[in-house]
């Protein structure tokens, strides 16, 4: 039975798939097993897979697209190993990470998972430190010291400074919070973040580039963008917690996401949800809820360029 588990979840990547295989492989750390799960793509990857020999490999093929958190738990339900990570297929490990995390989890059984700082690199596998360093201190990594976190709650809520694909857990502990929520596509990470902080469990912060994460120069569309609030807004209802900043923190954030995605419907043209949402995130911003209940009162077809001239007026 391997120690380690790595599960690298697909969908329609054969450019980038090789690159996140190829980087668990040649991990100096070696007692592994490596499952790919495959949301049903039909771009190729399976004539791809066909060609590893590795027996280490387990290759898990969907043939319908089940979604992506339901397809993340495909490939924990196949994992045996007694620790768990898993990374996109657009990103990579690099070679020390197996050895240096499970070192950490092998002398300390108490630490239920630990977290590492990672490289951003773009779409030719190049490496931009100052992209590295600003996303460090944006998510709050860059303060945060080596060893047990404390303040998880408020680590992992409000400056979600841990990366579930730059992080190695316990998979018991995993499997005892029943690891993604199953139908979503969005904020599982976060969710998941957030519940093994309020069930008690121990991070450990490793302030090392150990992992990379891949930029992606794509624009936000209207059709990505509301799947991606709706679930935002999900993970926002789900909790309510005990402290008096964090919970205010979340009604921000909260009012935030109505607002936009209220917005967003109201372009789309769902007017009555649309308009129900603005009004009730509307403390987030005023201006933004009634400009944007105004552009409601025009015709369907008018509102993409209504919207769009506001976001360029400004700026």
């Amino acid at each position: 039975m391997p120690k380690v588990s790595v599960c690298i979840p697909t969908f329609n990547r054969i450019n980038l798939l090789p690159f996140a295989i190829e980087s668990v492989l040649q991990q100096t750390y070696q007692d592994f097993e490596l499952i790919v799960c495959d949301d049903g793509s039909c771009d190729g990857t399976s004539e791809l897979m066909s060609k590893y020999t590795d027996s280490r490999i387990k290759y898990l093929r969907h043939p319908q697209n089940i979604g992506k958190s339901n397809n993340m738990r495909s490939g924990f339900d196949a994992a045996t190993g007694e620790y768990f990570i898993k990374f996109d297929d657009d990103d990579r490990l690099t070679s020390d990470f197996l050895s240096r995390t499970t070192a950490i989890l092998h002398k300390d059984p108490s630490i239920d998972f630990v977290g590492t700082d990672h490289w951003v690199i773009d779409i030719n596998n190049i490496r931009d430190e100052a992209k590295t360093q600003e996303n460090s201190r944006r998510w709050g990594r860059a303060n945060l010291l080596e060893g047990v976190v404390d303040n998880l709650l408020e680590v992992v809520f409000v400056n979600q400074s841990f990366q579930i694909g730059a992080t190695l857990f316990r998979r018991s502990t995993l499997q005892e919070l029943g690891f993604m929520q199953p139908n979503w596509q969005n904020c599982e990470d976060n969710d998941l973040f957030v519940r093994l902080a309020l069930a008690g469990k121990k991070g450990y912060y490793l302030p090392e580039l150990l992992m990379e994460y891949r930029f992606h120069e794509q624009q936000q569309g209207i059709n990505r963008a509301i799947p991606y609030l709706t679930d935002k807004l999900r993970y926002l209802e789900n909790y309510q917690f005990e402290s008096e900043k964090l919970e205010k923190i979340r009604q921000q954030r909260l009012a935030e996401t109505q607002l936009l995605l209220g917005l967003r419907l109201i372009e789309k043209g769902e007017t009555q949800k649309g308009r129900e949402l603005v009004l009730a995130g509307k403390s987030f911003s005023p201006a933004k809820a009634w400009t944007g209940l105004g552009l409601a009162l025009l015709p369907v077809g008018l509102r993409p360029w209504a919207f769009g001239l506001v976001r360029r007026v400004k700026g």
